[in-house]
C-alpha cells in the first residue's frame, strides 16, 4: 500500500507549568499520536518507557500521568513544527517544515535547555538560533529499531538528570 504525503498541522499545545527548566522537542506528531490527539501516542514509541527509566519512576499510562510525570520533574513538551508535509510519520519525508515559535514559548519560561528526540528535530531547532543549548538525542521512534530501550535510557538520563 502506497503512504501518501499530507499536509499536516500541528494541534497539540505545549505542556509546561512555571518549574518547566526542561524543553523536550519532537518533531511532529505521528500519525497514531494526531489520532489520539497527545504526544508520543504510537505503542512500540518508547518516549514514556525512556522518561519513566531516567527519572525512576514507574511508566505513565494514562493521558494525566503522563502530563504529571512530565510537569513534576520540570520538563515541558512540544514539537519543533507546527505544520509541514509528511509521508506517514517519517521524519525523513517531511518537506515545506514551518516551524512552531519556540522562542517566544521559552521567553517567560526557565528553560535551561532543548533537548530534541531525534536528528529531524535538532536540525529544524538548530534553524531557529535560539539562545539556549540544543542536545540532539536518539530518537525513540519504532523506526530507530538500532537503539534498545536500555540504551536509550542511558544516552537520554546524561541530559534528563
Amino acid at each position: 500500500m502506497e503512504i501518501k504525503i499530507t499536509s499536516v498541522v500541528h494541534s497539540f499545545n505545549p505542556i509546561s507549568n512555571e518549574f518547566s527548566n526542561i524543553l523536550i522537542l519532537g518533531t511532529m506528531p505521528s500519525v497514531q499520536s494526531r489520532a489520539v490527539g497527545f504526544y508520543y501516542s504510537h505503542p512500540r514509541n518508547r518516549f514514556w518507557q525512556v522518561l519513566a527509566g531516567c527519572l525512576k519512576q514507574e511508566i505513565p499510562q494514562s493521558v494525566e500521568d503522563k502530563k504529571k510525570l512530565l510537569l513534576e520533574n520540570g520538563i515541558a513538551i512540544w514539537d519543533v513544527l507546527a505544520a509541514c508535509e509528511i509521508k506517514g510519520s517519517a521524519d525523513s519525508s517531511i518537506k515545506n517544515p514551518d516551524c512552531n515559535d519556540i522562542g517566544a514559548f521559552i521567553s517567560d519560561k526557565p528553560i535551561k535547555k532543548i533537548l530534541c528526540n531525534g536528528k529531524e528535530a535538532y536540525k529544524q531547532c538548530c534553524r531557529l538560533n535560539l539562545a539556549l543549548p540544543i542536545v540532539c538525542l536518539p530518537s525513540t521512534s519504532p523506526a530507530n529499531a538500532a537503539w534498545s530501550t536500555e540504551r536509550l535510557i542511558s544516552a537520554w538520563k546524561l541530559e534528563l538528570i
